[in-house]
């Protein structure tokens, strides 16, 4: 201890006096009682083969397994294989295994990234709901969402990309984004249509006339906005790659089926809503305050 500061000072023996056990035995160990000791007294030394390190995770011994990927292959197809490995070894109870670094977080990933999509349905409708006033109008926009996943996976099968459970859903998540933006400029084109009196069938068939070129050109613009990411390379391209390809093949693949199915699955559930019971709930959704008369003097 110097002042303030403390200082760890570790001593080692000399070369001479540690290169053999008849050596190591002269040594002195302190003792409370008897001053210093021989280590002889109090150890005897056996030559013998044992672990340069010993590693401890929560007390215990542990020994880490490490690995690379060879090229092709993803993590989400090894971490099985490795359970199955270990199930088949059939340790003693007192062994346990489990996963560290990248192979665990990559088990949290999956879960986590699962309640995210669970989360973002839900304020995804609550807002389209309070925007719409529907019930039923959220659903029709909502129901494109699930059909672009398999097309972004397929982008990643066509271009021979690895999955990665964080950066495909991220870009999962961005390509949710764009293609609710899609059903919505339908939706609420057709139904302005529908308020000036337009029947069902024909503002149908102008909103999906009309809006197709807004689509058609911010799609453009996000698939050139994500060129650059999908081909440049550098420290973590592969990662941007991942990302580009989902939201470019997801989008690409996508449109087209989301202008199908956006306009019938609407003309579906507007039927369903000239049902008594969903036009009892839509009503009292929509059901606006009326304003209170003010009595003047």
């Amino acid at each position: 201890r110097e002042g303030d500061d403390r200082y760890d000072v570790q001593l080692r023996v000399d070369k001479a006096f540690r290169t053999s056990a008849s050596a190591l035995n002269r040594l002195f160990v302190p003792s409370l009682t008897l001053g210093n000791v021989a280590v002889s007294s109090v150890a005897s030394l056996e030559e013998a083969t044992g672990p340069t390190q010993i590693q401890r995770y929560n007390r215990q011994r542990q020994i880490v397994i490490s690995a690379n990927l060879v090229k092709g292959q993803a993590l989400s197809n090894v971490i099985p294989v490795i359970d199955q490995a270990v199930k088949d070894m059939n340790l003693s109870p007192e062994y346990r295994s489990g996963l560290i670094g990248r192979s665990k977080e990559f088990g949290r990933a999956i879960g986590l990234f699962v309640f995210a999509f669970g989360l973002s349905f839900v304020f995804m409708y609550m807002v389209l709901a309070a925007q719409f006033e529907s019930f039923i109008d959220p659903v029709t926009i909502l129901i494109s969402l699930p059909l672009s996943i398999p097309f972004a996976l397929l982008a990643l099968a066509l271009t021979h990309e690895n999955f990665s459970i964080i950066y495909t859903s991220l870009g999962i998540l961005v390509l949710f984004g764009i293609v609710k933006k899609n059903s919505i400029l339908q939706i609420d084109h057709i139904k302005s249509l529908r308020r000036e009196g337009v029947p069902r069938l024909e503002a149908i068939l102008r909103g999906c006339e009309d809006r197709l070129r807004p689509i058609l050109m911010t799609t453009a613009a996000l698939v050139a906005g994500m060129i650059p990411l999908a081909l440049g390379g550098g420290a973590g391209a592969g990662s941007r790659r991942t990302v580009a390809i989902v939201v470019i093949g997801g989008q690409t693949m996508c449109l087209l089926l989301t202008l199908l199915v956006t306009p019938v699955t609407y003309s579906l559930f507007d039927d369903m809503a000239n049902v008594r019971v969903w036009s009892r709930l839509t009503g009292l959704f929509s059901r606006r305050r009326e304003p209170a008369a003010v009595a003047g003097d």
